[in-house]
């Protein structure tokens, strides 16, 4: 059932003004069709202050923070974006959880003042308040604000991450134990919620696949003309954190005569690899998103030759909702959220596996197969996910 015409709180990972799109900033948006919306800020840390300044968005949120400007602002109707004004102090350092702890309460406490000064100028009551993974601003937040339901989003394992480890590890299984719901975006991420509150509810994920139309006709990118072979295509961030440079290997030397295409930014791993030197394996680096349609219009099959760690195990993979929406036969490592996916895209359980499964996937040519990627993929709407928040919140 529906929720509206209600006052919601967000908190969370990443500021409105953030660049790039995200999951909390897709979820507000659909929350604001039928409800009053207050999103809020990262709040500043001292160090911050100091380190970031020439960014022109923090830049102007210091000024904020010495009044110079509204720190409330309309972004439309039903929905305020709130600049906090208190500065936290910088406290991930502090080597005892227990320390660190007395700190962040502290934290929470300037933070908390910021948003109820926002919630009483905005007139909002019996507040729903959803906190996007934010495990520390957070914390003490339930308490703090009084919602009348406090609500946990997961959508990343951030304990695993080294920022998030030493504190993050003892503190997040408190926050979400008390927490009235918790929703996560993966299977992975939802078991592990149950661990700590029976109140957690997998709500999957909103794509926006709006660019990804398979029907239209879209002219080869340069880069791909002239091409002999199969074409072979990964396109996102090309990160040794996430992405296996071992596969990609294994295949160029598997199938010299197949094209493997990479399309994304490089980290330092993978602009020293040896898969440089590999003639069949082409680097085309970043490019803007309206050109990625065309790519994977062109692409034979699609890769996500994932790693998998304690870093990536929960990760939702949007790349394969833009794969599939396209119509696409996919390849993918294996894992606990591609079990979603088992029956439109080939999982490869080892490396050894993938060069088998991409034979099979150039073979297919079946238009309701086909159909079927693509109507599966429509399905991850954000109106579907929220929905299921929803369904989470008044059950």
């Amino acid at each position: 059932m529906i929720i509206q015409n209600r006052d919601i709180v967000i908190v969370g990972l990443q500021p409105w003004y953030t660049k790039i799109g995200s999951n909390c900033k897709n979820i507000a948006l659909e929350f604001a069709k039928h409800n009053r919306i207050l999103y809020v800020n990262s709040a500043l840390d001292r160090r911050t202050v100091m380190m970031s300044s020439k960014d022109p968005d923090i830049a102007e949120h210091i000024q904020i923070s010495k009044g110079n400007g509204e720190n409330l602002r309309k972004v439309q109707d039903n929905f305020w974006n709130l600049y906090p004004k208190r500065i936290l102090e910088s406290i991930s350092f502090l080597p005892f959880t227990g320390a660190f702890k007395l700190g962040n309460r502290l934290n929470n406490k300037r933070f908390a003042a910021d948003i109820q000064e926002a919630v009483d100028q905005l007139g909002f009551k019996d507040i729903l308040l959803f906190n996007d993974n934010d495990i520390y601003r957070g914390y003490y937040l339930k308490e703090m604000l009084k919602p009348a339901k406090y609500i946990y989003y997961s959508r990343d394992n951030l304990v695993a991450m080294d920022f998030w480890k030493k504190h993050g590890s003892k503190l997040e299984p408190k926050h979400i134990a008390k927490a009235d719901v918790c929703v996560a975006n993966s299977l992975y991420l939802t078991e592990m919620l149950l661990q700590y509150n029976k109140n957690s509810h997998y709500v999957g994920q909103g794509c926006d696949l709006r660019l990804f139309d398979p029907a239209k006709a879209l002219d080869k990118p340069a880069e791909l003309v002239g091409l002999k072979g199969p074409v072979i295509g990964y396109v996102g961030a090309l990160t040794a954190m996430r992405i296996d440079p071992a596969i990609l290997m294994y295949i160029s030397r598997e199938r010299p005569d197949w094209n493997v295409i990479l399309v994304g930014p490089e980290d330092e791993v993978f602009q020293q690899s040896a898969l440089h030197q590999q003639p069949n394996v082409h680097f085309l680096g970043r490019k803007d998103m309206s050109a990625l349609p065309s790519f994977l219009q062109h692409f034979d099959v699609c890769l996500n030759p994932q790693l998998v760690n304690p870093i990536t195990i929960g990760n939702y993979p949007l790349k394969i909702d833009e794969y599939l929406a396209m119509g696409k036969p996919s390849v993918a490592t294996a894992t606990k959220t591609m079990e979603l996916f088992k029956d439109y895209v080939h999982l490869a359980g080892s490396v050894e596996e993938y060069v088998p499964l991409i034979e099979k996937a150039l073979q297919e040519n079946d238009p309701a197969l086909t159909a079927a990627r693509i109507a599966f993929a429509r399905s991850h709407t954000w109106e579907n996910s929220v929905g299921d928040i929803y369904k989470a919140i008044n059950a």
